[in-house]
Formats: C-alpha cells, structure tokens, sequence
C-alpha cells in the first residue's frame, strides 16, 4: 500500500501499490525500476521540451543552491537569477514593454492573470467588468479560478460553485465569442483565455484565422486577451511562443512547463504596458505573490534550460516535428479504432478515437495507453480520448518510429 495520493487517479487505486515506478531518464526516454525502456510521447506534462538527463540545468541548479537557494522576492527584496530571467523572458516575449511575474507554475499563472484583469478594470473604475470567458475544451489549470474556465465538464464536477462571472464559448468559432460579449455587455467582461492549441483538451490547433479574429474582438470590446501558453510556450510551436507565430500581441501571456522543461517548478505570467501601466500609474499594490515567487534555484535552472533551447535550435526541431509527427502517425488513422489524426502546429498531436466506440466504452483510451505503456511507449488518453503525442523536442526520427510502432501495437489490439 502507498500513502502517496496521485493527482487525476481514482482514491483508491492511489492506496494500492504503484503501476509505474519511473527511476532514470536520458533523452527523450526514460527507465522503471525493472529496467524497462519507454519513449516519452508526452514529455510527462507537455514539459520535458529539452529532454531528461541536462547535466547543465543540474549544476546551474546546485550551483545556485549552495550560494544562495531561495529569497522571498516580496516588496523590494531580489536576487539575480530572478533578475535575470525576469529580463530574459521580457527578450523574447511578443508582448508591449513586457512586465515579468514570476510564480510556481501554469495554475498559479492563471490565478495571476485574472487578479491582473480585474484590477485593471477597478482602477479605471469600471469594476462590473470581470466576466472571463473560456472555451469549451480548454484547460487552464486547478486552482479556483482555472477549474471555474474548465472547458473540460469533468474537471469541474462535484465542487459546486467555483467562481461567478464566468462564460464559455465554442472553441472554434470567432463569432460565439463575440456573441456572447454582446450578449453578456461588452461593459461587463475582463478578459479571453485562450489556448493557442488546445493541450489537454484534446491537441485542438486553431482553424486557420481563429486567434487573429479573436484577438481583433477583445481589441474592439476593450477585453483582456489573455494567451494561455503554459504548453505551447518556450519552443513547443516553432517559436519561443504561439503567440509570436500568430501575431497575436497579448494583453497577458501565462507560461510555465518548457521554461525550466519541468526541472524544477516555475511559472511566468508576462503583462504588456497596458495592464501594469495602469497599475503603476495609480500608484497601486499588487496584493497578490507566492512564496515561491522569484525562487532563485529554480530561476536559475529556467536560464540554463532556455540557453539549451536557443543553442540546440530545439525551436527549430519543432518545427520539424510539426511535419514529421502528424505524417509518421497518419496511417495510424486505418486501424479501426482511430478516428482522426490532430497536429500541425509544432510538436503537438493526438490519435482520437472513435467518439461512438468511446461513448459505449469510456475507458477506452486509458486501456490504449496501458497498451502502449506494454508496447514500450508513455502517452495519456487526453480527456476528448485522444492519445497524446507531444514528445520532448530532442525525439530522434527512429524514436518516432518506436512511438508509432508502440501505438499500432497497441491500437490494433482494443
């Protein structure tokens, strides 16, 4: 029996003995602890992008740690690495004189994000302005806030009333968005989260012109755009962001996962002069920060990690990886069970499958992941039953290749 308690797993199978106990990884691979190898199609959480093993994110980590682990970065209080990755992020950031707060991850990020949004309105003292509005599918994290934007149903179950002031849209239609300011007063909503490709929700990229019109709403309706790049953001797209790609010019970007590649935990949440102006020019607090914001260790890993993305062109990986994934898994899509194959914006798929065979048989793509983890690969079903297939950027073709070996194996026996 264990007393560790899994995130998203069923109590009691928490209390039973672990199925998968991960000891080692190197690449784009890693080792349980009977010495079987699996290829990582997941990078864990969308976020291992430069890969297991970084010897140099590990001695810039430990470096820092024996000369100064950790300050608390409230009020004036600093230390360099916060700094300098505060400068760093502000770099490569498409967003107008960039302001970096730094947190512990996405769900925090978010947090963040709607605080900022809703403050900006009261000091411009129009404080009926705080609906947020999501869109169906999306995933914005597990803090009160991000549950409330669930556009995953089940995420949401069984809490009751999270958060008020909340809308969602479709997730592909510019005019549902626009249709509900309208319906909503464009002088009642804050702020868009927006997702530029769809993660958890299913690998869901953008119809083609989507995140533009969207971004030209917010713009005429005086609403936030807040890109949510948690997943897509620190070279997963082809770019240090989604956001670059589709010139989208946030009012907020939320970051976290591939800026330390999940080394240790660090988020960042990076306002544009139009949100912390406003704040500044008030002369306001923010009364708002975590403990762990600012942390310098892990400050410091994110410098070395982002050092490994630009000197290894990983960004340029992915975009290799945006063509070379969808067409290795594309004759995945004549196993019977496959419904659709989704990618096409960096290093982001999924093998969805079939809705009717998954309405009559809802563990049906946990059972293909189990077949897949048999099959000497690691994916999760994503929560529409799609497989996830966003591996860390440093895949090898031949690892594609086991990936897609793995995966027919698998599929072909359901």
């Amino acid at each position: 029996m264990s007393n560790y308690w899994h995130p998203f797993a069923d109590v009691a199978t928490s209390r039973a003995e672990p199925g998968l106990i991960l000891v080692r990884g190197a690449g784009a691979c890693v080792w349980d602890k009977a010495g079987n190898r699996y290829v990582d199609a997941s990078a864990q959480l969308w976020y291992v992008n430069v890969g297991y093993g970084r010897r140099e994110i590990a001695e810039a980590a430990a470096s820092q740690m024996v000369l100064l682990h950790a300050t608390s970065t409230f009020g004036d209080i600093a230390n360099q690495p916060a700094l300098d990755l505060a400068d760093r992020v502000a770099e490569i950031a498409p967003v107008r004189e960039p302001f970096v707060f730094l947190t512990s991850g996405g769900s925090d990020g978010i947090e963040t994000a709607a605080k900022m949004a809703r403050r900006h309105f009261q000091l411009l003292e129009r404080p009926e302005k705080r609906i947020l509005v999501s869109r169906r599918h999306a995933y914005h994290g597990m803090h009160f806030v991000g549950t409330a934007l669930a556009g995953i149903e089940a995420n949401k179950a069984g809490y009751g009333e999270i958060a008020g002031d909340v809308l969602s849209v479709e997730w592909d239609d510019a005019g549902a968005l626009e249709a509900a300011i309208d319906a909503a007063g464009p002088d009642r909503v804050a702020a868009f989260f927006c997702e530029p490709v769809i993660g958890a929700g299913g690998v869901f990229p953008p119809p083609a012109g989507y995140l533009e019109e969207t971004r030209e709403i917010c713009r005429r309706h005086d609403v936030l755009f807040v890109a949510d790049e948690v997943v897509t953001g620190f070279g997963r797209t082809g770019d240090w962001f989604a956001s670059t790609r589709f010139g989208l010019d946030p009012d907020i970007i939320v970051g976290a996962k591939g800026i330390t590649s999940g080394y240790l935990p660090l988020g960042a949440v990076i306002a544009s002069e139009t949100v912390w102006g406003n704040l500044a020019r008030a002369g306001a607090w923010f009364r708002h920060g975590y403990t762990y914001s600012g942390h310098a260790t892990c400050a410091a890993a994110a410098l070395a990690n982002l050092d490994i993305v630009s000197r290894e062109g990983l960004m340029e990986r992915a975009l290799d990886l945006e063509t070379l994934i969808p067409e290795a898994l594309a004759p995945l899509g004549d196993i019977g069970v496959v419904e659709e194959i989704r990618g096409g914006v960096g290093a982001l798929a999924a093998v969805q499958l079939d809705t009717e065979w998954l309405t009559r048989e809802p563990t049906l793509g946990a059972r293909a992941a189990l077949g897949a983890r048999a099959n000497g690969v690691l994916t999760r079903a994503l929560a529409t039953g799609g497989i996830q297939v966003s591996p860390p950027l440093v895949l090898s073709e031949s690892e594609l290749g086991e990936i897609v070996d793995g995966l027919a194996r698998a599929l072909r026996d359901l």
